[in-house]
């Protein structure tokens, strides 16, 4: 069994460093972005919903997500290093005194919302900030759309002539 605990420790090591996998439990509401394959194209698809349980058991992880589909409750497993999973982002913190919300499969409507916890939202929104205020590669990509702009113009200046 040493063997077999060693590989996985070392293969979990090798996929955190190319993953990015946001710190994130129970009640919070996630977006997961899952790699959707149709014919020959591949795209990612998004589902937004509550995480209800976490499964931390290694390189087995996994999480789960409830959203309300036209008034169906629809709940997911996702693998948390499964390389379907593109990418996880937390859209709001929840504040839960539990770590398992199975209470909310029986709850509908405002019953089943949970409060928002506005010390760790604060957190989540200076990251964002950060990310944005990087004024010189938002300047060349305006600059990128407004010459792509203006040849179109030019294009169809020449196709009226």
């Amino acid at each position: 069994m040493k063997n077999l605990e060693t590989f996985e420790k070392q293969y979990l090591e090798k996929i955190k460093q190319t993953k990015k996998i946001p710190d994130f439990t129970s009640g919070d509401t996630i977006i997961v972005y899952v790699k959707v394959k149709e014919k020959k194209r591949e795209r990612d698809q998004a589902f937004e919903g509550i995480c209800i349980s976490k499964k931390s058991a290694g390189i087995n992880s996994s999480f789960t997500v409830r959203k309300i589909s036209y008034g169906e409750g629809v709940e997911r497993v996702f693998p948390l290093y499964s390389p379907t999973v593109s990418k996880i982002e937390v859209k709001s913190k929840g504040s839960v005194r539990r770590a398992k919300l199975y209470y909310l499969r029986k709850l509908t409507g405002r019953k089943a919302k949970i409060t928002e916890d506005r010390n760790n939202l604060k957190g989540i929104i200076k990251k964002k900030e950060k990310k944005l205020k990087n004024p010189e590669k938002n300047i060349e990509k305006s600059q990128k759309k407004s010459s792509d702009i203006n040849e179109t113009k030019d294009n169809n200046k020449n196709k009226e002539d």
